[in-house]
């Protein structure tokens, strides 16, 4: 079976105390940033350039203590590939969610709350990630509060 290792990025800014998800339109669903491990990178750099590939951003800040996996399972050409991809979270700010330019790869993107994000994705690993991922951003924020 061929085997295959992607990294991603949940990509937020801030407006007030709510984040607000880019989510990128793919041929059937709405997603994150993501794409293959190239030889010899790292994860987190592979998220770092497919962010700046896919939507034009090159400056984030990782949330550190967040890094969550999804597999599944795909055919091409018939034959099983078994798929991993490994996602960070990243903070950038309002003026870098302007420059956002897509790849050809997507048809097109919007920042959205949550909830609105919730009720445009479909595929149900990922709604949870991004649920899991709101809540690290949560306790992030508070704690900063703290220091």
């Amino acid at each position: 079976m061929i085997t295959e290792k992607s990294a991603g990025v949940i990509l937020f800014y801030m407006a007030g105390d709510e984040p607000f998800f880019l989510l990128l339109e793919y041929e059937t669903y709405w997603g994150f940033v993501r794409g293959q491990i190239e030889k010899g990178e790292k994860e987190e750099g592979a998220a770092r350039r497919e962010a700046s590939e896919e939507a034009n951003i090159s400056n984030m800040g990782f949330l550190k203590g967040f890094k969550d996996e999804q597999n599944w399972f795909y055919k091409r050409d018939g034959e099983l590939i078994k798929k991993s991809a490994v996602y960070f979270l990243a903070e950038i700010d309002e003026e870098q969610a302007k420059k956002v330019k897509i790849s050809e790869e997507h048809k097109s993107f919007k920042f959205l709350t949550l909830k609105e994000a919730l009720q445009s994705m479909r595929i149900k690993n990922e709604k949870a990630m991004l649920e899991r991922a709101a809540d690290f951003i949560k306790k992030y924020k508070k704690q900063k509060q703290l220091f």
